[in-house]
């Protein structure tokens, strides 16, 4: 079993920014994609970033230019570099890992509470 764990979340001002870890334990995320999703109040969760094993990165359109998904697999550890936030990024985010052939998400963390004020 794979076992996410992110950090990094906390206040931060309007044009600011933050970066997240997301750190795997129990085996090595290498083979797997990896992404972010984020869950803002009374919505649902939605996609902002994957990475694949082979470093093919995607966004959605709202955090494109903006945000920058990476991984270090020495550390099992897959990163959101998050700038000129916006009130609009506010949410809890979660990291998720994607086995080999899978067509669904099968590890989740715990999420992240990220506050953006304006």
């Amino acid at each position: 079993q794979v076992q996410l764990v992110e950090s990094g979340g906390g206040l931060v001002q309007a044009g600011g920014s933050l970066r997240l870890s997301c750190a795997a334990s129990g085996r090595t995320i290498s083979s797997y994609t990896a992404a972010w999703f984020r869950q803002a109040p009374g919505l649902e969760r939605e996609f902002v970033a994957h990475i694949t094993s082979g470093g093919t990165t995607d966004y959605a359109d709202s955090v494109k230019g903006r945000f920058t998904i990476s991984r270090d697999n020495a550390k099992n550890t897959v990163y959101l570099q998050m700038n000129s936030l916006k009130s609009e990024d506010t949410g809890v985010y979660y990291c998720a890992a994607q086995r080999l052939y899978s067509r669904l998400y099968n590890y989740w963390g715990q999420g992240t509470q990220v506050t953006v004020s304006s």
